[in-house]
């Protein structure tokens, strides 16, 4: 038989509350190093989920030294200055705005998308961005899977980010993951989700 058609695994109650259900964004952290092969790890995780045309647009710079975090807090707004000063490893998500480059080797059976997107870069930046949006998220359950505690936040000057990190306009700063463990009152009360009444229909 094949195994794609068999009954698939779930995670048990436990890797549902992980990841999902008792998950928080985390607000501080304590001084725990984080490991360069703890930041990979989230990456070997993160790449696997799906993309459009499986173009994988998104691109991760981890920022660890204290003259990057510098570099990096003296462009987020006021409010989130404290955060990502506290987390031992920030990460820097972007899109790769060349990403069609990479298309004849991540989707061999149609290498001519290499060229529609060459062609049609409003198509290009559209796509990729909702890609790389995707795979912020996949990025931030790929975090928390490994044991890390992560605070996703957008709240920053994307322009002077840019010229800060990606001078040569390749990368377009979508957003800030702070990494690490939790400190003293990382977490705040969950806010209220809206109802399946709200939000789903059937058809």
């Amino acid at each position: 038989m094949d195994t794609l058609s068999e009954a698939r695994p779930s995670l048990d109650a436990a890797g549902r509350a992980l990841l999902f259900t008792d998950a928080r964004t985390a607000s501080s952290f304590a001084a725990t190093p984080v490991t360069d092969e703890e930041l990979a790890a989230i990456w070997e995780l993160a790449k696997w989920p799906p993309t459009a045309a499986n173009t994988q647009p998104l691109r991760v710079l981890f920022v660890r030294t204290d003259e990057g975090k510098k570099r990096l807090i003296s462009h987020l707004n006021e409010g989130n200055r404290a955060k990502s000063a506290s987390a031992p490893a920030v990460a820097l998500l972007a899109l790769d705005s060349e990403f069609h480059e990479h298309v004849p080797e991540i989707f061999p059976h149609n290498p001519g998308l290499k060229d529609v997107y060459e062609a049609n870069e409003p198509l290009r930046i559209t796509n990729g961005t909702f890609s790389a949006a995707l795979q912020v998220g996949y990025f931030v359950l790929a975090a928390r899977a490994t044991g890390l505690a992560a605070g996703p936040m957008t709240g920053f000057d994307k322009a002077a980010m840019d010229a800060e990190f990606f001078p040569d306009g390749r990368f377009k700063s979508l957003a800030v993951v702070n990494l690490g463990h939790p400190g003293e009152n990382a977490w705040r009360d969950r806010l209220p989700r809206l109802s399946a009444s709200t939000t789903l229909q059937w058809a």
